[in-house]
């Protein structure tokens, strides 16, 4: 068995994009080559590495075992390519995944000291809710993930590395605004506008305050924290998310914040794949996240 690196970057390439067409303008080689090096490989294993469907390739049982082993050792090729370089204490891209809180409030910050001391300036940024975030980390589309709150899924490495406070904020004429405190009771039959399913603000709110606020009720579901402020600013019910989202709202009088008698910290996690494997570029950037609390 003689399976070589362009392979493996074939493979991987094609369980980032899905299908030939996409993986070939990715990959920079032609759909027939790209066909060809990846016959080949599934020739050497012996087994097909995807389920082929509509003209779509799908990552089956033996494909996402090969996957964090073919990462691994793509990984380390570049690793050894830089190994002697002047710069090669940071060298690749490093593909960040972060969930909304944090990737317009709280990474951008990150990114500029990180960048500032290990003079290190390609990184990919995707922002989008907890839950995608974790799905495609799990798919090795990403090398690092943060997110609000924790990961649920085994394959998961999950560290603390900050935290939140959350807040309830309200149109500045609802009634419950001239409270200077509130309790559960006061937040009885109430309407709430919340972020979509796999939003950690939605879990917080779900899991920290619904099971204490009798016959409460979902106005409606949106999937930006913008839209979701606005709502609120417009009396279509109460909103519960990240006080570094709300600030400017807050400043600018939009809404205004309800006191409730009860804690509103989480915590803010950085997520790995067990398997992944940390190269130096990854590692720096692992140990700054975790210097910045």
């Amino acid at each position: 068995m003689n399976i070589s690196l362009k392979q493996l970057k074939v493979f991987v390439g094609i369980t980032q994009h899905t299908t030939l067409s996409a993986a070939s303008e990715r990959l920079y080689l032609s759909k027939a080559a790209l066909s060809m090096s990846l016959s080949e490989l599934e020739k050497q294993l012996g087994h097909p590495l995807f389920d082929r469907v509509n003209h779509r390739l799908i990552l089956n049982q033996e494909g996402q075992k090969l996957l964090p082993l073919a990462d691994e050792l793509l990984h380390r090729a570049n690793d050894i390519n830089t190994l002697f370089s002047s710069h090669a204490k940071a060298s690749g891209t490093l593909k960040i995944g972060a969930s909304d809180t944090i990737g317009n409030h709280v990474l951008p910050s990150i990114l500029s000291g990180f960048r500032q001391q290990q003079q290190h300036y390609s990184q990919q940024v995707f922002i989008s809710n907890s839950e995608l975030i974790c799905q495609k980390l799990r798919d090795f589309e990403l090398d690092i993930a943060l997110i609000e709150g924790h990961a649920q899924q085994s394959d998961l490495v999950s560290t603390v590395f900050s935290q939140d406070t959350m807040c309830i904020i309200a149109p500045p004429s609802h009634p419950l605004a001239k409270k200077p405190q509130l309790s559960f009771n006061d937040l009885a039959n109430s309407q709430w506008v919340l972020r979509e399913t796999g939003s950690g603000s939605r879990s917080f709110f779900l899991q920290n305050l619904a099971t204490h606020i009798d016959n409460w009720s979902q106005s409606f579901e949106l999937n930006t924290t913008e839209a979701l402020i606005n709502s609120v600013a417009e009396g279509l019910g109460l909103g519960c998310l990240s006080s570094l989202a709300a600030q400017y709202a807050l400043n600018d009088d939009r809404v205004t914040q309800l006191n409730l008698n009860h804690s509103m910290q989480r915590q803010f996690s950085l997520l790995l794949h067990k398997d992944k494997y940390k190269n130096p570029l990854l590692t720096q950037f692992i140990d700054f996240c975790h210097k910045q609390n």
